[in-house]
Order: structure tokens, then C-alpha cells, then sequence
């Protein structure tokens, strides 16, 4: 689950590649040099900043001893720990570019992401059928958020948990939140389910393959493997994806319920009607002329949901159902819960959204933008890579090209400015 920065419907560019994160833990918690080299420790923070963190250090410790946290764990998480200047430059570096639900959407329900949705699917089927039975949650959404979280594992965050939370917690940013988020990674420390060493993720403290924060694996994480630990961070994704099923779960999940349904308006349909709280029956909705889109069934007649019109009038309509509530529960974003429901409906078999696109929407589709990004960066203004995210990097690659084009300096992408790079 992601710091809340992201529960929004803003895509934030979070890629944070693990590394070196291994299944069986040596337990001394101490980086190697060239992991110390990766988390930013080359950047010679300034001796002000490493002086007042370890001072800010000692009073936090403190604290967490009235809270119960030993001496040795508070030795055994801190005893590497220093002002990493990387934590703030990624915390101060997130996109800027607010995307519509659509290409929110296209990017997180990507023909890549089915295709290694289908593949982890085929290679953990056993273990998610498994957890399936147990938490009652569909093996495909536990797929879904695995994949919208970390990539299926690919991206799980490759800074130091403590060293991370830390630093922001020194620099007051967000107040108390990052010094709860601290002292119950301290208690995760404490339990021996993870070594400070292999305890990475984000730069705001999302960890592993579903990107808990410290407070949510508290409350939720699971040893499904039963080896004695809650292990989200190693190669093995088994404890991880139980622990989301049990969130879900405990979020209200109901078994054999689909979060989200696209369906059909008949014309001069009432939109008043549509809106969170605005509960019916599925029957209720059909005598009103809402209709199934695709091959994706409705649920059970008597299922109470919740018509929502992300879109506006011209764009997809879905019933909602409690499951979708359920999500929302794991990241308050409308964009985010429609995108694991719908992935997970890829995932199973369904095909895409019959209005993916609203006709008179004015943004670029996802190829549009990679070819935008292909081209500023072929003359001369380098966007950082081809991935159709507009972030920092290609927002100010598009103001640096409108600067020397003598353009109004926007910054944001447009079938204009695609055309204008089209003809060089």
C-alpha cells in the first residue's frame, strides 16, 4: 500500500528497482559498498545534516524506548544509518502530470502488464489458488494489485527502510506520519521478520512485493508460508500476496463479487443518478435501461452497487460493488480500484473496456506520448527514457523545446505539439 501521496488519481512515478534482495537473510543488516553507492550515499550530504539527523537520532530513540523498543533493536536498526540526500531527492522528484482516469488506465491496465500478469499467474497458480481459498479474495485481483504495485516484483523499492524513514522524519517532512511509520518499522525489526540490510522500499517507506507501509504490515501482513516470518521483501512473493488478500479481506471483500462492471446507458439516461452513495439493486439499474457492455457478466440481481461515470457522459459507466469499496480500502483512488478491477478482468479472460476513450478527450493515447518522448529526444532535449509517462523529466524537456521554438513555455503535452515535432 503506497504512502498517500500517490492515492490519488495522479500516476506517480514511483520505478524503484530492488536489488540484491535475496530469500534467506544473513542477518547482519550491514550494506555493501556498492549497495551504499546506489541509496545515494556517494552525494557527501552535508556534515550539518549528518550531525543534526544523529542527533535527532539519539531523542528518537528515546522515545522509542518508552514505546517499548530495546535497546539491541534500536543499536541493530540504527547502527548504519545516515542523512541520505537521495530519500529527499526523490521525495522532492515526483511526476507532476496529472493524468485523466484514461490514460491512468491504459498505462496500468498496459497489453505488458496482462502479459506478465498471465505469466506470474502461470508461475505462482498454485500458491494464489491457495490463497484464494483461504482469504476468499480472486487469485486475478490479488494478481492485479501484485502487478499495479510493484510490477510483479520487479520494482519493490531498493532504499533503506530505517535510513529513509529517518531522514524524512528529521526533516519534518509530513510530520508525525513518517515517525509512526519509523517506530513500527522498529517493531518489525523487533519481531524478526525482516534484518535492517534486506528491509528496503520506497523513499517514502512503501515496502516489498504489495508496497505496505510499516503501520499497514502491522495490521495486516501474513506468514503464509509458514516459516515464522512475514516475509513481503524476498524473491518469494507467497507471504506477500496472502497479506493483500487478508487486507482485502478485512476491507470487506465478498467472494464471487466483481469490484467494477462497465455497462451500458440507453440514451437520454439520467445522469443525476450516478455517484457514490447513490445505491440500487442491479435490478434496479436494468429496469432503468443499464445494460452489460461486454462479454463481462453483471453481478447477481439482488447486489446492491453504485453507478460511477469516471468519463463524464461521454465516457465508460460502471457498476460498483462493495469490492470496489474493498480496493479503495488499499489505495483511496477511483482510477486505482477501477484499474485493478479491470486488470484483473483482462487477466481472467474478459476483453478490454468497450468506451476505453472518450472521443472528445484531448490527451494523447500511450503511444502518442512515446513517440512525443522518441522525438524531443532526438532533437536534442532528452526526456530520460521512452515509457509514454510524463513526468518531471519530459515536462521540462517539452518547456526546454517550446523555450527554443519561441512557444507559450506550458510544458504539457498536446496533439499540437506532437505535430509540431512530427514536422521537425
Amino acid at each position: 500500500m503506497r504512502f498517500s501521496l500517490r492515492v490519488s488519481a495522479t500516476l506517480t512515478a514511483m520505478a524503484l528497482l530492488l536489488g540484491g534482495c535475496a530469500g534467506n537473510y544473513p542477518g547482519t543488516g550491514v550494506p555493501q559498498q556498492s549497495q551504499e553507492i546506489k541509496w545515494g550515499r556517494n552525494q557527501n550530504p552535508p556534515p550539518a545534516k549528518v550531525a543534526g539527523l544523529n542527533s535527532w537520532v539519539q531523542g528518537f530513540k528515546a522515545s522509542a524506548r518508552g514505546q517499548g523498543i530495546s535497546d539491541s533493536t534500536l543499536d541493530f536498526a540504527f547502527r548504519d544509518v545516515i542523512y541520505n540526500p537521495e530519500v529527499i531527492r526523490r521525495s522532492q522528484s515526483q511526476a507532476e502530470f496529472k493524468k485523466s482516469v484514461w490514460e491512468y488506465l491504459e498505462n496500468a491496465v498496459s497489453e505488458k502488464r496482462q502479459t506478465n500478469g498471465r505469466a506470474a499467474l502461470a508461475q505462482y497458480g498454485g500458491v494464489l489458488s491457495r490463497i484464494e481459498a483461504t482469504y476468499g479474495v480472486d487469485k486475478e485481483v490479488v494478481a492485479a494489485v501484485w502487478g499495479m504495485e510493484s510490477t510483479y516484483g520487479e520494482r519493490r523499492g531498493d532504499l533503506p527502510l530505517i535510513e529513509s524513514l529517518a531522514t524524512l522524519s528529521y526533516e519534518g517532512y509530513r510530520g508525525e506520519f513518517f515517525r509512526s511509520q519509523l517506530m513500527a518499522a522498529l517493531r518489525i525489526l523487533q519481531a524478526g521478520d525482516i534484518d535492517p540490510g534486506h528491509m528496503t522500499g520506497s523513499w517514502a517507506g512503501a515496502m516489498g512485493h504489495t508496497q505496505f507501509i510499516p503501520t499497514t504490515y502491522l495490521s495486516f501482513a501474513v506468514d503464509f508460508t509458514g516459516d515464522g516470518r512475514r516475509d513481503i521483501w524476498s524473491n518469494d512473493p507467497s507471504d506477500a500476496l496472502a497479506s493483500a488478500a487478508n487486507y482485502l479481506a478485512k476491507s470487506g471483500w465478498q467472494r464471487g463479487l466483481p469490484a467494477a462492471v462497465e455497462v451500458t446507458l440507453p440514451p437520454g439516461f439520467n445522469t443525476a443518478l450516478a455517484g457514490k452513495g447513490k445505491r440500487r439493486s442491479v435490478a434496479e439499474w436494468q429496469s432503468l435501461g443499464v445494460r452489460q457492455a461486454n462479454q463481462r457478466p453483471l453481478p447477481p440481481a439482488g447486489t446492491s452497487t453504485e453507478l460511477i461515470l469516471p468519463g463524464g457522459s461521454s465516457g465508460a459507466a460502471f457498476l460498483i460493488t462493495r469490492n470496489f469499496h474493498a480496493i479503495l480500502r488499499y489505495n483511496n483512488a477511483d482510477s486505482y480500484a477501477l484499474a485493478v478491477s479491470h486488470l484483473a478482468d483482462r487477466l481472467k479472460g474478459y476483453p478490454g473496456l468497450a468506451n476505453p476513450w472518450p472521443a472528445d478527450h484531448p490527451g494523447l493515447r500511450i503511444e502518442q506520448r512515446k513517440e512525443m518522448q522518441r522525438l524531443l529526444t532526438a532533437r536534442g532535449f532528452d526526456t530520460q527514457g521512452v515509457d509514454g509517462n510524463v513526468g518531471s523529466n519530459t515536462i521540462s524537456a517539452i518547456r526546454a523545446y517550446q523555450a527554443s521554438r519561441g512557444l507559450p513555455v506550458t510544458g504539457e503535452p498536446s496533439a499540437a505539439l506532437l505535430e509540431q515535432l512530427r514536422r521537425g
